[in-house]
């Protein structure tokens, strides 16, 4: 049994993944480079797990946590985002869509470690880290993004 604090939590992290489903799939649309499109398609999908994850939780159901995700989603994404083709132009539009989502797992990610604190039960701590490492690898695929094509210089 969840507590009402963890209940109003996972629902704002509900809500928050809600968000991201949107997003990512609205900016998948938008994209014009279409290794961008499949990263946004790839995220939006794990983002539906999450969303999931997290009803499973408020049904009262312990959640499952699948190998899905994490691993499967850094292997070829990084490799192909390491460096810039020379003469590349880099559609504007599409740095603007990738650093909103970067700054939106920045949140969601911080916001997880305010209900992984608050929930009492040891299987949801660790769905909910599951989780939460998902979102940081969605920023850093988003990051290796960026930074490959000159969009986001680390000074």
């Amino acid at each position: 049994m969840i507590s009402q604090k963890e209940r109003m939590l996972l629902q704002d992290q509900k809500s928050h993944e809600e968000m991201c489903v949107q997003k990512y799939t609205k900016y998948a649309n938008e994209a014009q480079d279409q290794q961008l499109k499949q990263l946004f398609n790839d995220h939006a999908s794990h983002e539906k797990q999450h969303f999931n994850t997290l009803n499973e939780i408020l049904n009262g159901q312990t959640p499952t946590i699948s190998g899905q995700g994490q691993g499967q989603q850094t292997g070829g994404q990084n490799q192909a985002m390491q460096t810039n083709p020379v003469g590349q132009t880099v559609n504007q539009n599409d740095v603007a869509l990738t650093k909103d989502m970067l700054v939106t797992e920045k949140y969601i990610s911080g916001a997880y470690d305010t209900v992984i604190f608050e929930c009492q039960d040891h299987n949801i701590r660790q769905a909910l880290n599951h989780i939460q490492k998902e979102e940081q690898q969605h920023g850093e695929d988003l990051f290796n993004y960026l930074s490959s094509r000159g969009a986001y210089p680390i000074q």
